[in-house]
């Protein structure tokens, strides 16, 4: 599983005209699901991306977690991430999981989020894209800070 995770001021999804999706402050999320992941990976990969230490500590230095900040996660599908690009000059998808595969292993990304997430302010605001969508993806990214994690 991969996670490309940007440090975001604010970011939205929208589908067809209307946001499906929008935090401010927080992480934005594409998240590409490979063939041999597994729950394994999807635990991993939200362990990652809410105890992941990106955002400034007193001192500015990058110390704290989105959870730390009681931040926002929009978590958007993009099967695009695990494209195989070594060859040629057109990307190949045959790394990435097959569609039935990585709806459901994004689904219980989500849901595995939502169930670690614990949040000092009460709920915490987790969002997320529409799998198989074409969405419009919009994003402040702060800093810019942006890591590509990978759950393996």
């Amino acid at each position: 599983m991969i996670g490309l995770v940007q440090r975001v001021s604010s970011a939205s999804v929208t589908v067809d005209g209307c946001v499906v999706g929008a935090i401010e402050r927080g992480i934005l999320v594409l998240a590409a699901v490979e063939p041999a992941d597994t729950d394994a990976q999807v635990e991993r990969m939200a362990e990652r991306l809410l105890g992941y230490r990106i955002f400034p500590d007193a001192a500015g230095k990058m110390n704290r977690s989105v959870q730390e900040i009681d931040g926002g996660v929009l978590l958007v599908p993009q099967f695009t991430l695990a494209a195989d690009t070594t060859r040629g000059m057109r990307p190949s998808f045959t790394s990435a999981a097959p569609p039935a595969l990585g709806e459901a292993l994004f689904d219980r990304l989500v849901r595995a989020v939502r169930r670690r997430y614990a949040c000092e302010t009460g709920q915490p605001t987790i969002e997320t894209g529409r799998f198989g969508a074409d969405m419009k993806v919009a994003l402040v990214n702060d800093g810019p800070v942006t890591f590509w994690l990978r759950a393996g």
